[in-house]
């Protein structure tokens, strides 16, 4: 039987963690699945035939470490995704690749170091209507502050000392996010797999499940399917795995908030076929 190992975080207690679903498929294509840390540095990444990176959120704050250990990886074994894929989309600027490519993106003023006089003008570039604050380099919604049209001095003061000398992105407020929701397309080797719509609950206005989004099944129409092949298309080489996040803005179109390429969560307890074309596919990849 071949070996897969599914690439995990240290602690997964504060995290909802799918990948089990994709077991029982892995095995049913003759493969056995054995979930390890990616932290595990002593491991022998050549006794699998493919290493997938699955629920690694904790790397952010050890950024280069985490690199290290995939280009250990990448030299004795395959890695899903592909290392060069990992590079490109590990900074959230491949946004601009793609704005740049004709996609779609939601406006994004892109800073290097942020301070007072900064913040207040890209909120004054991007007009009335709230803003959204994140780091350039992040997971899971960690450190995105929604700030008012007016924000105190002291907020002001805790951001700069945060994004200070750290690379972040301000966007408009899409307030679709809250009417409407989020929605998420899933694609295994290119193909369309399933989608769902993630609305955030409450005062929060992130829409990942960990902040209490709630998740629905969801058939994309005919346009977010197509700007969802649009946005994948431009990416190469064809991801094993991707997730591409959508927003419907004041036009009725939809643009990409974000592509995750190397550690999304799949969702593939929302779908009943999900599990199998994940498993298809990373089967078919490395024959």
């Amino acid at each position: 039987m071949k070996r897969c190992a599914f690439l995990t975080l240290e602690d997964e207690k504060d995290f909802v963690i799918d990948d089990k679903h994709a077991y029982q498929p892995m095995h049913d294509l003759g493969w056995h699945v054995s979930a390890v840390p990616w932290t595990q540095t002593n491991t022998s990444w050549a006794d699998f035939e493919v290493v997938v990176i699955r629920s690694t959120w904790d790397y952010p704050p050890r950024l280069t470490e985490f690199l290290q250990v995939l280009e250990h990886i990448d030299a004795q074994t395959l890695l899903a995704n592909p290392i060069e894929l990992v590079h490109w989309n590990l900074s959230k600027t491949y946004l601009r690749d793609l704005e740049s490519d004709g996609v779609g993106i939601v406006p994004t003023i892109w800073v290097d170091s942020l301070d007072a006089d900064t913040l207040q003008s890209a909120q004054k570039t991007l007009g009335k209507g709230g803003s959204v604050i994140k780091p350039v380099v992040g997971a899971n919604g960690q450190d995105a502050f929604l700030l008012s049209d007016s924000v105190g001095s002291e907020r002001v003061e805790k951001l700069v000392n945060l994004f200070h000398q750290r690379p972040c992105m301000i966007q408009p407020f899409m307030g679709q996010v809250i009417t409407e929701g989020e929605y998420s397309l899933f694609y295994f080797n290119g193909h369309f797999s399933h989608a769902i719509l993630k609305t955030p609950t409450g005062a929060e206005f992130r829409s990942q499940e960990e902040h209490g989004a709630t998740i629905k099944l969801t058939r994309p129409k005919a346009l977010l399917m197509q700007r969802g092949f649009q946005a994948l298309e431009r990416v190469t080489p064809t991801p094993r795995y991707a997730r591409i996040d959508f927003v419907r803005d004041k036009r009725n179109d939809f643009r990409v908030m974000e592509m995750e390429l190397i550690e999304p969560s799949m969702y593939l307890r929302m779908h009943p076929d999900a599990p199998l074309r994940f498993a298809h596919a990373i089967d078919n990849w490395v024959q």
